[in-house]
């Protein structure tokens, strides 16, 4: 039997709102967000077409001038200087300076200014000392230019850059899609007409019909009508749900063949679809150890190269090189340490994650819990709508009363439980709507966590439990030899037993191969249940799971979770999130279960939309993946960086590489840790098989 940890009351109106850090000023009310979706997308894509047209400017403008160049004319014996030719050399090389390099000066001042030199410190400093110390040389200073050196790094820098920002804006995308899932008119009803109107202009209560094929424009109830929805993109479920009168719908799911009419419940940053956004978008500017790690190493990258470019130029000059030498060198060191890979390395990663996750039904609220998925050694699954498919369909109507038939049972069963939004609570309403069974309306319901409901009907006091409730009034109720694995409710309606409905649960099919994946990646799998030894067993037997807990009452379920880390487990717990806050707040990640607006469970790390314990193998397996993308792309970036740098300061000797070439091969790591995170996309695919 369940110890009615089955009350777990989901009032959808008093969740506490997700808070993201973000202007919600800009949001209209259809639940249409331009901060998230369209106004940070439109300044990111006119941020790449202007690296975009500042790359091909300075790429077409580097063509003269490498013909202009000496050392190129030398290269390949030909003589094609002219008066003036210097200047003309001059002239080109600034506009590049000034227009292709505009974005890393205003870099270095805006860098400069918060007083944390950085990437564009380093960019600005190399092209500048280029650029000035060549200008000297045309107007008399003894040396050689690095006009060519100088125009081929900015246009290197400047698409590294642009593929960079191309990739950062693909992994947003799944914003943008959320975002543009929502439609923009709906269909009114006015009395017996209906109208289109703007999203904005609806307001909670409106009735709005949707016909076949159309989106749903914002969240509801269904007042009228039954059809199958399409609520992939939201919840990441594959198959169309159907929905009937009193269920709810999600703005932004496909309407299927059937025509509804809606009463509007939720509008603007109410809407699930908004909740999602925002917590997506909290979520991707949410920094995990990782990330802060590879933040403090480019910063200590920036400082090195900045120290290492000088030191590298006032080695050579007191050497005795000449100053162009030595100072080829110090730009070169510069540019070559540049820490765009790994200031790219983990951000990138983290965001292509999170997005991707969104889209699959996984929302990551906290990512530092997220990475650290991967070190789970146990996982403890909340039963009931989990593992098991919840549904608690009635399975026998048992009076125990001469006065009560099982018609009387049913009514004061489903009337004292009808306030509850539980499976059992929804079983018994199924059964009596199949029995055609007026139910009478319950006054003075309450509710008894692990217990039990009270309430009047009728005028006669009615209370329905488990075994727990029996014992807390001393009612003596024989075993049910026969029960098997059926949870059992008694009623009592004015101190007498009048009978007992049993309810059945079956096992998800999608369980038996979510419990293998996570054994298979050494990970024990245990249950915690509110329901009776019997039924924990069974499920735990048929699943072959590594242990179950039973008849646990639901505030002492953080306590198991405190006992298996006392063992020196790292315990994931998946639950709920309203009932079982306590336990997802204690355990090391928290994986809360709800679809919905049930999403805004505040105390899990992460929201698994679906209730597929499938998709919580996904979830670690993707962590683990995630983790490893990251340790991958810092690897390359700082090796990278150790190998490339003896080579630019030229103290090996016979090993030396030009300014250009290393500007070449900081892009190429950069694009490297860009193409390496894209891939992660590639493993959710692979785990959601």
């Amino acid at each position: 039997m369940e110890n009615h940890e089955h009350h777990k009351h989901h009032n959808h109106e008093n969740h506490p709102k997700q808070k993201a850090e973000m202007d919600h000023s800009k949001m209209d009310h259809s639940g249409h967000n331009p901060a998230h979706g369209e106004m940070g997308h439109d300044h990111h894509k006119m941020m790449i077409e202007d690296f975009k047209r500042r790359f091909w400017v300075s790429t077409i403008l580097t063509i003269p001038i490498l013909l202009l160049s000496p050392m190129i004319q030398n290269w390949l014996g030909v003589d094609w200087n002219f008066t003036g030719s210097n200047y003309v050399l001059f002239a080109l090389s600034s506009i590049v300076y000034f227009y292709g390099g505009w974005p890393f000066l205003k870099g270095l001042v805006s860098e400069l200014k918060k007083k944390s030199a950085g990437m564009m410190t380093l960019i600005a400093v190399a092209i500048s000392a280029a650029y000035f110390y060549s200008v000297a040389v045309i107007f008399g200073f003894e040396g050689k230019t690095f006009f060519w050196e100088l125009a081929t790094l900015i246009d290197v820098m400047l698409i590294g850059h642009w593929l960079e920002m191309r990739s950062i804006l693909g992994a947003s995308k799944a914003l943008e899609a959320l975002a543009a899932l929502m439609p923009n008119e709906a269909n009114l009803v006015d009395g017996n007409q209906t109208r289109k109107v703007k999203i904005n202009e609806l307001s909670e209560g409106d009735i709005i019909l949707i016909k076949p094929g159309e989106k749903v424009p914002a969240d509801g109830v269904i007042v009228e009508g039954k059809s199958d929805l399409n609520e992939s993109m939201l919840t990441g479920e594959s198959k169309p749900v159907s929905k009937s009168v009193d269920e709810e719908v999600i703005g932004g799911a496909i309407n299927g063949n059937g025509v509804i009419k809606v009463r509007v419940k939720g509008i603007g940053e109410e809407t699930y679809l908004s909740k999602v956004i925002n917590m997506v978008q909290t979520a991707q500017k949410q920094k995990s150890k990782t990330q802060r790690l590879a933040d403090v190493a480019a910063k200590w990258l920036t400082v090195i190269a900045l120290v290492l470019g000088f030191g590298t130029f006032f080695t050579w000059l007191a050497l005795g090189e000449t100053v162009s030498f030595a100072l080829e060198r110090m730009v070169t060191v510069m540019v070559i340490c540049c820490p765009h890979a790994l200031g790219l390395a983990v951000p990138l990663v983290a965001a292509i994650s999170t997005s991707i996750s969104a889209k699959n039904g996984l929302l990551i609220r906290n990512r530092t819990a997220f990475e650290a998925s991967r070190k789970i050694s146990t996982i403890v699954f909340d039963k009931t709508g989990t593992l098991t498919k919840g549904s608690h369909e009635v399975v026998r109507i048992v009076p125990l009363s001469s006065d009560y038939d099982k018609t009387e049972l049913l009514k004061y069963a489903t009337a004292v439980e009808s306030p509850s939004e539980h499976h059992i609570s929804k079983g018994l309403r199924r059964k009596a709507k199949e029995e055609n069974i007026e139910i009478p309306s319950v006054t003075d319901f309450k509710y008894n966590a692990g217990v039990g409901v009270s309430g009047t009907v009728n005028g006669k006091k009615v209370q329905a439990g488990g075994y727990v409730l029996m014992e807390q009034l001393n009612k003596d109720v024989a075993e049910d030899k026969d029960e098997g694995i059926e949870t059992k409710i008694f009623t009592i309606v004015d101190d007498e037993v009048i009978g007992f409905v049993t309810f059945a649960d079956e096992i998800r099919e999608s369980s038996y191969e979510a419990i293998k994946v996570l054994q298979k990646n050494n990970i024990k799998v245990s249950l915690l249940t509110g329901d009776n030894e019997k039924v924990a067993k069974d499920v735990a037997d048929k699943l072959g799971l590594d242990d179950y807990m039973a008849e646990v009452l639901p505030d002492q379920k953080q306590d198991k979770i405190i006992e298996l880390q006392a063992m020196d487990e790292f315990v994931a717990m998946t639950g709920d999130g309203v009932n079982d806050a306590p336990a997802l707040a204690q355990a090391d990640v928290g994986i809360a279960i709800g679809s919905g607006t049930d999403v805004a469970a505040e105390t899990a790390d992460i929201v698994l939309v679906d209730s597929n314990p499938k998709d919580i193998a996904n979830l670690i397996l993707f962590g683990k993946a995630t983790y490893r993308k990251m340790v991958q792309n810092l690897v390359w970036a700082t090796g990278y960086n150790i190998v490339a740098l003896p080579l630019a300061t030229g103290f090996i000797p016979g090993l030396m590489i030009s300014p250009a070439f290393g500007a070449a091969l900081m892009s190429i790591s950069t694009i490297i840790c860009a193409v390496n995170a894209q891939l992660l996309k590639r493993n959710l695919i692979t785990t959601k098989e």
